[in-house]
């Protein structure tokens, strides 16, 4: 399967997020495979958005710690060049990453549809009665 189509749905999913950064449309997003099997994909979010740290709380439940029985095989983390390089969120990155070659990238996105609000880019969706 080449990574292309590996990746289509998880790349389709990430971009109705409503706060990831798509300056360069879909070239905004990386992915690809490790030497060892795992997958990883990597996006920025637009920080002033509203919604950029919900999502970046939600993703974190999901992929992270959904709960002590049920933990996926995956981790959503920031990543950055050397702040003493590259200060500033502008470059700050978060990358979803998994653990397990098995899960795969579609598996992935059937977790996050089922947990996050729906559909994942109506904004209305992602309100709380906060």
């Amino acid at each position: 399967m080449s990574t292309a189509t590996e990746f289509d749905k998880l790349l389709e999913y990430s971009e109705r997020l409503p706060a990831i950064d798509l300056s360069a449309g879909r070239q905004s997003i990386g992915c690809g495979r490790f030497d060892n099997g795992n997958w990883w994909i990597k996006s920025a979010l637009q920080t002033s958005h509203p919604l950029a740290w919900r999502h970046v709380q939600e993703l974190g439940h999901v992929l992270n710690y959904l709960s002590t029985d049920e933990r996926l095989p995956t981790v959503f983390m920031p990543v950055s060049p050397p702040p003493y390089l590259n200060g500033g969120e502008e470059f700050l990155s978060w990358v979803i990453e998994s653990k397990e070659p098995s899960f795969s990238p579609d598996k992935c996105v059937e977790w996050l549809e089922g947990r996050l609000p729906r559909p994942v880019d109506d904004i209305e969706q992602w309100t709380t009665d906060e």
